[in-house]
């Protein structure tokens, strides 16, 4: 009687383990990489391109907002050049940025680079090649924003007005 009793507890157990011993598994979201951010990154080179996206306020001009990370512990690293081989994307590098060694720049707190162009539109994406003067070219595909949300504050990239005319 006693080894009946334990059989039939033994198959209730069974049962209600099932779906959870079932639900165990391998490949799934909570074993992946996961990036909340909206915006993109690459750590190919000696500078990390971390959150970049393009904030754009109008249709045709927008920002792009990115950190820089310079891991080269002993040298500075300069943020030359933004360039885009990209029909409708004309990327400018408005003031070139200097990343001290081990340190980063929060690009959205300078306005460094303008990009323009007809495909500058919320919602797209524009293919960016950062290039440092440590011969570093780093491509990006980087997704272009709406200047709303947590992008409201963004300012638009503009030249800074020069003392001789």
């Amino acid at each position: 009687m006693l080894t009946s009793t334990r059989r039939r507890l033994g198959a209730v157990t069974l049962v209600l383990l099932l779906p959870i011993l079932g639900a165990c598994g391998f490949g799934y979201q909570t074993d992946q990489v996961y990036q909340p951010g909206v915006g993109s990154n690459n750590r190919a080179g000696s500078v990390d391109i971390l959150g970049a996206v393009v904030v754009s306020g109008t249709d045709g001009s927008g920002t792009l907002v990115a950190s820089l990370a310079n891991k080269n512990t002993e040298k500075p690293a300069t943020l030359e050049n933004v360039t885009s081989e990209q029909e409708g994307i004309e990327p400018t590098v408005v003031t070139p940025v200097e990343i001290e060694a081990d340190s980063l720049v929060n690009l959205a707190e300078m306005g460094a680079v303008a990009v323009n162009g007809e495909s500058v539109v919320p919602g797209g994406f524009a293919r960016l090649v950062f290039e440092f003067d440590t011969g570093q070219r780093t491509e990006v595909n980087v997704p272009i924003v709406p200047r709303e949300d947590e992008f409201s504050d963004v300012a638009p990239a503009t030249p800074s007005p020069s003392a001789t005319p």
